[in-house]
């Protein structure tokens, strides 16, 4: 619910001056927005949850990628959110 609700106030147009500060492209932060919305609602959907999960990890993992190249080495969170997608996505597997 957390990624669901962050990735909501990311995507909204108030979000957008301060993301322009990272000089990076706008399109980046609504693909990954949009892509965290629909892989957070994915994973509350029992029967579409590990879907879900492995998606969040790709979108995080490619979320950090982009803000160590970047020069924005703060990505503690990213990384926490991505183990806890990573344990959901091999925990309903199995």
């Amino acid at each position: 619910m957390v990624i669901l609700a962050e990735a909501v106030q990311f995507v909204l147009p108030s979000a957008a001056h301060a993301y322009a500060q990272t000089h990076m492209p706008g399109f980046i932060r609504l693909i990954l927005g949009w892509g965290e919305i629909i892989g957070s609602i994915l994973l509350l959907i029992p029967p579409t949850a590990t879907r879900g999960a492995w998606m969040l990890v790709a979108l995080f993992t490619l979320a950090i990628v982009i803000h160590l190249l970047h020069g924005m080495y703060g990505v503690g969170n990213l990384v926490i959110y991505t183990a806890a997608a990573f344990a959901v996505a091999t925990g309903k597997e199995g």
